[in-house]
């Protein structure tokens, strides 16, 4: 019985919400985006939590599921994105303060648009089959498959590190971009990333029943079971075994099938940015190139390799450049494989400069051929839309707008007693699939890398380009050796295994042993021999993924439309 005295006002009217409560959408926000940046940041090198790229979107796609406002979701998730990427490009300061300010920004709002979807899309699936959601997950994996590849054309092509790009040192997983490019890995990360979720979301959001064990028996006892399975962190998890079972059937007992293709000797002369195009020091960087050359040298490999860029002066353009790198190759009785400026027409109205790799064989000298760069860097090489761009200049204080290269042709060295086809990329090449893979095409056995990296000072970017060229060797079956102004410099197999780091121990020991390379450094001036081998099964044989291309774009695109037709025939809005 109701007492006479109750009254039907709220007891609790005149009590004060809690912090929590008043505060909740700010506080969750606030969480979610520290989070976010948090992992984003650390599952990429220089860090060694490749881990964290299975979780770091599970904060704002679990918080979808929860449908907060969109105006905090987008400010969220967007912002985050920008610090994350502002902070993952920090490098760039050593070139440009204004660039990194604007690039970091513009990417991590670019690829964090990709979460708007999610938004949109995780209330909707509340009450949706099994097939509804599954279909939904693929989707989206497939809506980020879709975003990174077109940053293969935005601002002229920026696409440096995808998802996958966070795996460079975890090789199991990475073996499905032999058949689907680094878009699959990126896929199989993304879906871990909505299976967790959306398991999270049963476990936490979803409640539980009690269910009799062993049937109704008495005596028995209960247990407590979830209410509903995650079919969408099943079918996540199954991708991820695929991954693993390539693995073990394509990269397992890969030791009987390596046959020896010679030894490359990688000079770092580790020229500073800041003297390398000064005129004045022509003369000392010339001697640090003979020195190390010739020491080098001394060791008997099959093949020099010298990074990009690497001589003051144009060694085709200027006739006492060439002579100079003529004689010295003679001297060392090894055939060199340089970067240098390439200077045709000089003087005429039809000047060209060309950044590029030629071959230089002792006694005879430069080879007329050589290796042009296809993939120019806009700012640094040219101008992008110069008739409005005009008055800005490039970063690298030399020559006009470079020229373009078009040919693919790779550069034929003899080693380890038959030829070799060398297919050459330069600088951040290696960050595209699509010169790489044109190279294969054109008859490379072995991807060399050759890259100046003075311009981004001694932090986290050598790692972040290396982890390009794993997935470049994974992608084409192709080894990868790269030579680096000052480092990253070593040998990636076609399994993206690290077979070769260059670095330096305090004691002042040279090695190339991956094992010890954190016991060192990869910044330092000297020269090592790498003795290379290729898998005999992919010798002359071309992967999946080098004959069809970026086919799995188009599927991505296709799950796409497949989830949103799913959930919208749910909604019955379709």
């Amino acid at each position: 019985m109701i007492p006479a005295d109750f009254s039907a006002a709220d007891p609790y009217a005149d009590v004060a919400p809690s912090f929590w409560r008043r505060h909740a959408d700010a506080l969750i926000a606030a969480a979610v985006f520290v989070a976010t940046v948090v992992l984003t940041v650390l599952m990429f090198p220089p860090f060694r939590t490749p881990e964290f790229a299975y979780l770091f979107a599970v904060p704002a796609i679990f918080w979808a599921y929860r449908s907060p406002g969109w105006r905090l979701y987008v400010v969220t998730v967007l912002g985050a994105g920008a610090v994350a990427w502002t902070i993952l490009l920090g490098w760039l300061h050593h070139v440009t303060w204004g660039g990194l300010l604007l690039l970091g920004p513009f990417v991590g709002v670019w690829i964090g648009s990709w979460f708007l979807a999610v938004r949109w899309t995780m209330p909707r699936l509340a009450g949706g089959g099994h097939l509804t959601r599954v279909l939904a997950v693929l989707g989206l994996a497939g809506l980020w498959v879709v975003i990174e590849w077109t940053r293969q054309w935005l601002l002229s092509g920026f696409p440096w590190l995808p998802l996958a790009a966070s795996q460079w040192q975890r090789a199991t997983v990475l073996q499905i971009a032999a058949y689907t490019g680094a878009g699959g890995v990126s896929f199989v990360l993304m879906a871990m990333n909505l299976g967790f979720a959306a398991y999270a979301h049963r476990l936490l959001c979803e409640g539980r029943e009690v269910v009799a064990a062993g049937g109704a028996a008495p005596g028995r006892g209960v247990r407590i079971g979830f209410a509903k399975r995650s079919q969408e962190f099943m079918a996540a998890v199954f991708l991820l075994l695929v991954c693993v079972t390539v693995h073990l059937r394509e990269a397992m007992d890969r030791g009987r099938f390596a046959r020896p293709a010679g030894t490359f000797a990688i000079v770092q002369p580790d020229i500073p940015q800041t003297v390398k195009w000064d005129a004045g020091q022509g003369p000392a960087i010339l001697r640090v190139l003979e020195e190390e050359t010739l020491r080098a040298a001394a060791a008997e490999p099959d093949v020099l390799l010298w990074p990009e860029a690497t001589t003051p002066w144009a060694v085709l353009g200027d006739a006492w450049m060439q002579a100079w790198v003529g004689e010295l190759t003679t001297r060392a009785g090894r055939p060199l494989v340089l970067g240098s400026i390439v200077i045709e027409e000089e003087g005429t109205p039809r000047e060209q400069w060309r950044n590029a790799v030629l071959a230089v064989d002792p006694g005879s000298g430069v080879r007329p051929g050589f290796y042009s760069k296809r993939k120019l860097v806009p700012f640094g090489e040219f101008v992008p839309l110069r008739p409005v761009l005009g008055w800005l200049e490039k970063v690298v204080p030399v020559g006009g707008d470079f020229a373009r290269g078009q040919s693919a042709a790779p550069l034929r060295v003899t080693a380890g007693g038959g030829e070799l086809a060398l297919g050459a990329l330069i600088c951040y090449e290696d960050v595209f699939a699509a010169p790489a893979r044109a190279s294969v095409l054109a008859g490379a056995d072995v991807l060399t890398v050759h890259t100046n990296n003075g311009w981004f000072g001694r932090g986290g970017a050598s790692a972040q380009h290396a982890a390009h060229s794993v997935l470049r060797a994974v992608e084409l079956r192709r080894p990868v050796l790269r030579a680096g102004n000052a480092g990253w410099s070593g040998w990636i197999d076609e399994f993206g295994g690290i077979r070769a780091v260059i670095t330096r121990g305090e004691d002042g020991v040279v090695t190339t042993d991956p094992s010890r390379a954190e016991a060192g450094t990869i910044y330092f001036r000297g020269s090592a021999v790498i003795p290379l081998s290729v898998d005999a099964r992919w010798s002359g044989r071309l992967s999946f993924y080098a004959r069809h291309g970026d086919w799995f774009v188009a599927a991505g695109a296709a799950l796409v439309l497949l989830g949103w037709a799913g959930l919208k025939r749910k909604t019955g809005d379709l």
